[in-house]
């Protein structure tokens, strides 16, 4: 890595949504099932985040994180409901501020990508946008569990239209959040609305892109009108193939479906709601697996489509692609680099990128465990690895 990337526009300031941010590096949601079984954010996760707002002054998005039980349970993920899940967060946010770091949470609905049997624990319904399981596993998963995936009614879609924007007025009056950033990636379920491998209806929400957009929007829209545009962001991943999604071996190309959406909301910036950004997963990446056959495709058209900020997500810290890093972020005044799997084992990420140094890697079996190994250890440069914390369990916030 050259120290080109210091003079880069990576190290310079921007506005996004309604924060100054003092670079581009952004840290990418991450998966992860460090909170409490009743799903509050915990003791391990403000020490998580705050060690890497630290002489950050850039943007944090939190992990995926449910509005409400209805949008999907895994054991020990986080939830923003409640008064308890929404003051915990809040510790984590007033931390992350003191530090001159700025914070968005990601706001998850799992549809088929649930767990049955955890769902079926809570007397929860099993629901996606048509009775179209993704894999066998699942399917199998269901019936054991006696909670079949069925589609969604068109009032419970309205209702979780409604809880979207509920959610959003939490995350931002309560827990002081600066941006809620739509999880419309990955085949949760935004995603598996807009594509028709797995979106079978004839009703107003499927057919055409259109209809099959429109649950997408709707949410976009709802959450624009409880805390304004500024304050809301979407990730997309046009070519992600994971959990049944088919990226380029779709039907209808990416393009087509992924610029229709770009499109309409340019329409919405145009008329004067323009998002704070739009995240993209980069074709190099699928999910929690990376995709060789990427170098092919030329993901430079979100840019021609959407002019507000972009975060671009993906690889671009492996040894392959960081070369390229510069020319990225340097190609125009609005694009944003997320990074996930290297700030979770670089704590000062930042600081080591902007002085060239070496980057400790990360290990990817401690990503999904239950408790601190794999999670607090990690320390900054020059610092032995830490795992005094190991075996303690995370405790509730608040």
């Amino acid at each position: 890595m050259s120290n080109n990337l210091a003079s880069s526009n990576l190290f310079k300031p921007v506005k996004v949504g309604p924060v100054e941010l003092k670079n581009r590096l952004v840290y990418a949601p991450t998966t992860r099932f460090r909170n409490t079984e009743d799903f509050v954010a915990t003791d391990s996760m403000l020490e998580y985040y705050t060690e890497r707002a630290t002489d950050n002054g850039g943007l944090l998005i939190v992990e995926a994180t449910f509005p409400a039980p209805e949008f999907g349970l895994y054991e020990r993920a986080p939830m923003i409901k409640t008064a308890q899940q929404v003051k915990a967060f809040k510790k984590i946010v007033d931390s992350v501020h003191s530090k001159g770091s700025a914070m968005a949470v990601q706001l998850w609905n799992l549809g088929r990508t649930a767990d049955p049997k955890v769902l079926k624990k809570h007397n929860l319904p099993f629901i996606a946008p048509s009775a179209v399981y993704f894999d066998e596993a699942s399917e199998k998963a269901a019936k054991e569990a006696d909670n079949e995936l069925r589609a969604m009614t068109i009032p419970e879609i309205k209702d979780m239209v409604a809880e979207y924007a509920a959610c959003a007025k939490r995350s931002i009056d309560e827990a002081g959040f600066d941006i809620i950033e739509i999880h419309g990636a990955h085949m949760y379920l935004l995603d598996q609305f807009l594509q028709a491998s797995s979106n079978k209806r004839t009703d107003e929400y499927g057919g055409s892109i259109e209809n099959r957009a429109r649950f997408m929007l709707e949410v976009v829209d709802a959450c624009i009108g409880a805390v304004g545009a500024e304050r809301v962001a979407i990730r997309l991943s046009p070519y992600a193939q994971f959990q049944g999604a088919l990226g380029n071996d779709s039907e209808i190309n990416p393009i087509v479906t992924w610029g229709y959406v770009l499109s309409e909301l340019e329409r919405r910036a145009k008329q004067g709601n323009r998002l704070a950004y739009i995240s993209v997963v980069e074709p190099r990446v699928s999910g929690i697996l990376d995709n060789p056959d990427a170098k092919s495709i030329n993901f430079k058209w979100p840019d021609l489509i959407w002019k507000g900020i972009i975060i671009r997500a993906g690889g671009f810290l492996d040894k392959a692609v960081i070369s390229k890093l510069p020319e990225v972020v340097n190609a125009n005044d609005h694009t944003l680099i997320a990074v996930g799997r290297y700030f979770t084992s670089n704590p000062d990420l930042v600081k080591r990128l902007k002085n060239n140094l070496e980057l400790t890697p990360y290990d990817r079996t401690t990503f999904y465990k239950v408790g601190n190994s794999g999670y607090l250890d990690y320390k900054g440069y020059g610092e032995p690895m830490d795992h005094s914390k190991d075996q303690v369990m995370p405790k509730a916030l608040a």
